[in-house]
């Protein structure tokens, strides 16, 4: 295997086989400044217990797409040895870190227990400190970063979306593809903006019912706190149902998930930090999270607070109490009364749910404890949908192929609903049904034990009501 440049820059000269046991080493062919500085580059010895296998290929989204090697987790990670051998930080080099949609397929598929989740976020913060990205990319990711992270700033966003929406040009451009023609990037946006429901505002203290089993802080999130307010009403309410006190502080700011995987480390520490504040203060037994890109970075604070003097232990005892709500639903076994509801289910596995914490069987266990739902796997489960945090913007066109891919297997199971744990994948899913020209219900898994809980029907949660909102 052979590593090209395309003219972005020098390469190195390998020893060892990519597709071997051969440990990799490299011999610099050109002289420029080291890729890397020493704040928290990818470990050499991470990077060394890859032994290029190839068990990680078919798991990986752009190998799958592509077939290229350097967009594969062993390719990525050969470069990132290039820049430990003191290789500069070329184009070519970026372009390939910047593909990674990391999902963390590559870690579950892995026997060799790579751990290439912390080498790409290493490595993405020493790309978004070091190199130059162009004015147009740099001002792309600007403006997310200016907006996604900001509940407030969401917010100011619904009134004006919920107009463009109810206006009809939304559906007009969709069906033109106008937006396709003039920037792919602002299409993928357009495309992905759910139909805005009612502002549902979670009380910051909700009482438990029944015997109170424990007390439990909710995180609101931005995404999900603004365009999917049911999503965090129905957490609440199935909690409380379920005997613990929730608490909700209102105060409560964004998790730092998007800006930790994007290697935009300061600033996800600041948030980190603002989160830690304001759980300790609420003084709860565990916090709980509903969206699956939170809760993995929220299990990571003791790593990125590690060199925080201040923060260290106790982001480390923050750590010990986040869970997934389908994960302490689980542990803690049902108490309320489930209902029949009988519907056909599409489980779709939120990557960072499944591969980055390893929740698997909860959601579908509590599901399948839901009388008269069926639940359907779909083809390529473990897949990426191409969502991934912002990447869906950033890189619309191989986001786009993963949606359609996806949307493709999930309709041809002919469930009524598809069910998921993480607000990017139900907007990139729904975004890619639709231009499928597929019809198709969608909930977070936990408005469907809502709905069971509550003795609601099918209908309540979209079903057989998708194929009347055509445009």
């Amino acid at each position: 295997m052979t590593v090209h440049d395309n003219g972005a820059g020098p390469v190195s000269a390998p020893t060892g086989t990519l597709g071997t046991s051969a440990k990799l080493s490299l011999t610099p062919v050109q002289g420029g400044e080291p890729a890397f500085d020493d704040h928290h580059p990818p470990s050499a010895e991470l990077v060394s217990d890859c032994v290029h296998c190839g068990f990680c290929l078919p798991a990986c989204p752009t190998y799958t797409l592509w077939g290229e090697e350097m967009d594969s987790p062993r390719g990525r990670i050969y470069l990132m040895n290039e820049g430990l051998q003191g290789e500069p930080l070329t184009s070519s080099m970026v372009q390939h870190f910047d593909a990674c949609l990391g999902c963390m397929a590559c870690v579950t598929a892995c026997p060799s227990g790579v751990q290439y989740d912390k080498l790409i976020e290493a490595t993405r913060s020493q790309v978004e400190r070091r190199y130059d990205r162009p004015k147009r990319d740099k001002a792309l990711r600007s403006a997310i970063f200016a907006l996604f992270p900001y509940p407030k700033r969401l917010r100011a966003l619904r009134g004006p979306l919920r107009l463009h929406q109810k206006s009809g040009l939304s559906a007009l451009l969709r069906r033109t593809g106008v937006l396709d023609r003039i920037s792919p990037t602002l299409a993928s946006m357009e495309a992905l903006a759910p139909p805005l429901e009612r502002a549902e505002k979670v009380p910051e203290r909700t009482p438990a019912r029944g015997v109170k089993r424990g007390t439990v802080g909710m995180l609101l999130g931005c995404v999900q706190r603004e365009f999917f307010p049911g999503v965090n009403a129905a957490t609440a309410r199935v909690l409380s149902a379920e005997g613990f006190e929730v608490l909700a502080p209102a105060s409560q700011g964004c998790c730092g998930a998007l800006s930790a995987h994007n290697g935009r480390e300061d600033e996800a520490q600041r948030f980190a930090r603002g989160l830690v504040d304001t759980f300790e203060k609420a003084g709860v037994d565990f916090v709980v999270v509903n969206a699956a890109g939170c809760g993995s970075t929220m299990k990571e604070y003791a790593d990125l607070l590690a060199g925080d003097p201040a923060y260290a232990e106790r982001a480390r005892a923050f750590t010990d109490k986040v869970r997934d709500v389908s994960e302490i639903l689980a542990e803690a076994g049902p108490v309320a009364d489930r209902h029949p509801l009988p519907v056909a289910i599409a489980y779709h596995d939120a990557c960072h749910l499944a591969h980055a914490q390893g929740v698997r069987a909860q959601p579908r266990d509590l599901l399948r404890g839901i009388p008269g739902l069926e639940l359907r796997e779909i083809a390529e489960g473990d897949l990426c949908c191409g969502s991934a945090g912002i990447y869906n913007i950033i890189n619309p066109v191989p986001a786009r192929e993963l949606g359609d891919r996806k949307a493709a297997n999930v309709l041809a199971t002919g469930a009524e609903l598809l069910v998921t744990a993480n607000p990017g994948c139900l907007m990139q899913v729904a975004s890619s049904i639709e231009r499928q020209g597929g019809h198709l219900a969608l909930a977070h898994t936990v408005e469907v034990l809502d709905a069971s809980i509550r003795g609601l029907g099918p209908e309540q949660l979209g079903v057989g009501r998708a194929a009347t909102t055509e445009p």
